[in-house]
């Protein structure tokens, strides 16, 4: 039996390598499935410019999406935009000031939205 630094168990001749973080075999390894953030259900649209050098982005939180549904979510969200964006930590990010044209796609696939911070 081989353990890491931290003295988790790395390798087990029983069941083959191990989970740093669940400790459970990789195979029944659950760590990396994206999980919805838990919020009050209330997505919210606000602007920022805070560390941007003065540009703006439109950001969006509490999306009820996690992984590649988010991705994929944001993916069409900017393409309605026509701008580009990123997703960071659960946080859709959209370049410009596009609040309205959000709210509204937002609205129409049936969360309730509100728009934050000004």
């Amino acid at each position: 039996m081989k353990k890491n630094s931290d003295g988790g168990l790395v390798f087990s001749t029983e069941q083959g390598r191990m989970c740093p973080d669940c400790r459970e075999p990789l195979a029944d390894c659950h760590c990396d499935e994206a999980r919805v953030p838990a919020g009050d259900g209330v997505v919210r649209v606000s602007r920022e410019t805070k560390g941007r050098k003065g540009k703006g982005v439109t950001l969006i939180k509490g999306i009820p999406l996690a992984g590649p549904e988010l991705k994929a979510y944001a993916k069409l969200l900017k393409a309605s935009c026509g701008t580009g964006g990123t997703v960071k930590d659960g946080v859709v990010e959209i370049q410009g000031d596009h609040r309205d044209t959000l709210v509204a796609l937002l609205q129409a696939k049936g969360w309730t939205v509100k728009r934050a911070g000004g």
